[in-house]
């Protein structure tokens, strides 16, 4: 017999309607004579409805403390699921993270798991229970609850598929898959039936919100096969994978945006080894994310402009750091926030020559100017100003025949 791992997102469970239409979907997989393992996230509100309240307790809420109040959110929606299943005629109980247990190492509100005792679990099963599972938590070695930081229960469902030695592994959403760019930021963004681990990994991590990067990342490490769909409509959505079966010669797979890039420039930094990374050092201490960096050399070679990015809410902070820095010595700053990356991803174009081109021509022909580039093996990046991000995102989708 089959067995298959559902896990429902936020807005999937985020009523008492929309929870009766998930545990439609589970009896239909009970017909279909599959073992059925659910996973489920909080109601959609629920998190954050808690998160506001911590905050109006003290603004330096205990981090344990925070995941115990945290976790309880995906507690009530898994009983509500589990109390519907009975309801139906499925044998269903709901199990919370500590009592199978999800082992975890790491940081409150950061962990991962590390490993998963699922012997009582497998019994349920073969008994032909459907085990309802707590998402997005779990129990560290001093027996309190962590959490796996935000959109973890998909980790939770791509882990449990993997000690369960699971079939298939389905996450279900508000969207019908992943799209080839955000439908809201062009109309004809159409459906990826198709997608490499990779490529997926990219697209999350600058910018498309359907999975945590981390989760993919586990799923790649783990080879775990991951369906993305629609709890609303029955339709096909997309699978993640690493195999290359009935892959398309597509070069370009999709476009991603952001929106809340901030850009940098310090202006007349003297060019000696061990610059660089006494202006980067503070701002690694402090948890800032640099992504894009570019540096230019003046033509005497003695000082250099280094350009790079951060998150537009670690603007003021690094501003901070940098004035404070007295290790090194610079002309001026500059900053700016209305910024966005708009990237092309794709594994073809690791042996499709003339991309870059392409790219930039495309964007060279809407009048888009180019404020930074970076790149990797799968992907080109480029900073923009944030007032031509849908145009550059229509003409590249064009460019590379995703329409």
């Amino acid at each position: 017999m089959k067995t298959v791992v559902l896990k429902f997102g936020g807005t999937s469970v985020g009523s008492i309607d929309r929870i009766k239409k998930v545990c439609k979907i589970i009896d239909i997989y009970k017909k279909k004579k599959y073992n059925v393992v659910v996973i489920s996230s909080a109601m959609s509100g629920v998190t954050n409805d808690l998160v506001n309240k911590s905050k109006s307790i003290s603004n330096n809420f205990d981090l344990a403390e925070y995941d115990a109040l945290l976790s309880t959110g995906e507690q009530v929606s898994c009983a509500l699921i589990a109390g519907r299943l009975n309801h139906i005629g499925l044998k269903s109980r709901s199990w919370l993270s500590w009592q199978l247990p999800i082992v975890t190492v790491g940081s409150h509100s950061g962990a991962r798991i590390n490993k998963i005792n699922i012997k009582e679990l497998n019994k349920y099963i073969k008994n032909g229970g459907v085990p309802v599972v707590t998402g997005f938590q779990g129990i560290n070695k001093n027996y309190r609850i962590t959490t796996i930081g935000r959109s973890g229960s998909d980790a939770t469902a791509i882990m449990l598929a993997k000690y369960i030695k699971a079939d298939e592994c389905i996450i279900f959403t508000d969207v019908e898959g992943v799209y080839t760019t955000d439908p809201r930021q062009h109309k004809k963004a159409k459906k990826i039936k198709k997608i490499f681990y990779d490529e997926m990994l990219e697209m999350a991590s600058l910018g498309s919100k359907v999975m945590q990067p981390t989760s993919i990342q586990d799923a790649k490490l783990n080879k775990i096969d991951i369906k993305v769909q629609s709890s609303f409509v029955s339709k096909s959505g997309t699978l993640i994978t690493n195999s290359k079966k009935s892959f398309s010669d597509q070069i370009i797979t999709g476009i991603s945006s952001t929106k809340n890039d901030a850009k940098i420039t310090i202006v007349g930094v003297k060019d000696s080894p061990g610059v660089a990374a006494s202006i980067f050092k503070p701002l690694s201490k402090n948890l800032i994310n640099v992504d894009m960096v570019v540096q230019n050399i003046s033509q005497n070679g003695k000082n250099t402009d280094l350009t790079f990015t951060i998150k537009s809410e670690d603007l003021k902070k690094t501003e901070k750091l940098l004035k404070e820095n007295k290790s090194i010595l610079y002309k001026k700053l500059s900053f700016d926030r209305n910024v966005s990356k708009v990237s092309i991803i794709g594994v073809g174009m690791i042996t499709t020559p003339g991309i870059t081109y392409r790219m930039f021509q495309a964007l060279a022909s809407k009048k888009i100017n180019i404020l930074v580039i970076s790149t990797s093996e799968i992907k080109i990046s480029v900073l923009v100003s944030a007032k031509h991000v849908k145009k550059a995102i229509a003409s590249l989708h064009k460019e590379f025949k995703l329409d």
